[in-house]
């Protein structure tokens, strides 16, 4: 009996067929193609998104909620206003939405654990320079008095806000207070109890901004400098 050459053996892997080949590779392009062509949609419908709110921020600032049309956020934002309706249930959302989005990340930077060797003070200190800067100095600072003047006409839109955004606020405060007392920097252990004192200056430059400022304009950050220098016994703690 003959033996079979190595090259007249049969691979124990079969050869694929050249039409399979194709068919694999265009495949391929395919799922790449589709994946980007979906990347492109995301990207598309988070601008619109933002667009959106954007444009809800201007006109509920300058309309008030109860005046703001929908129509009216749509024109401004470029879109359909049934695009609207693609990403929020209503106007009440787009709202609640436009809180979240605006002052959520700020208690968020507040409610972060402090870097090793951080002070409570200096955490209070660049908190009062975000607020300065990211709300007083914002039409941030509209949408809080708006939400103060409306509120209690729209008593969903401000239990909204008090779930999300106050309650985060007072358990953050909690946090460095806690911190503070802990090394030695706050004396007054009644601030856990009343954590609202720490954020009542800075509601009240809001609040005087929009109603005083042009009367008698007032130092935002000089006045909550100095309301820390109070809190750690004008700066001479430990």
């Amino acid at each position: 009996m003959s033996r079979s050459t190595p090259s007249s053996r049969k691979s124990a892997v079969p050869k694929p067929k050249p039409g399979r080949q194709v068919a694999t590779a265009t495949s391929g392009r395919s799922s790449k193609s589709q994946a980007r062509s979906a990347s492109l949609r995301a990207l598309r419908a988070a601008e619109r998104r933002a667009a959106i709110v954007e444009a809800a921020l201007e006109e509920f600032t300058a309309r008030g909620f109860a005046a703001t049309r929908l129509d009216d956020v749509a024109k401004r934002a470029g879109v359909a206003k049934g695009t609207i309706y693609l990403y929020f249930a209503d106007k009440e959302t787009l709202f609640q939405e436009l809180l979240r989005f605006s002052l959520l990340p700020l208690i968020g930077e507040l409610g972060a654990p402090p870097p090793p060797g951080v002070s409570a003070r200096a955490m209070f200190e660049s908190f009062a320079e975000v607020f300065v800067r990211e709300v007083t100095e914002t039409k941030r600072a509209d949408l809080l008095r708006l939400l103060i003047s409306e509120g209690q006409r729209f008593p969903s839109l401000a239990e909204f806000h008090y779930r999300e955004v106050v309650v985060h606020g007072i358990a953050a405060m909690r946090r460095v207070i806690a911190y503070g007392i802990e090394r030695g920097e706050i004396s007054n252990k009644a601030l856990l109890d009343y954590p609202q004192l720490l954020m009542a200056p800075a509601m009240l430059t809001v609040v005087w901004q929009g109603l005083f400022n042009r009367f008698a304009p007032l130092d935002a950050r000089a006045l909550l400098r100095t309301h820390i220098d109070i809190m750690f016994d004008k700066g001479n703690a430990p």
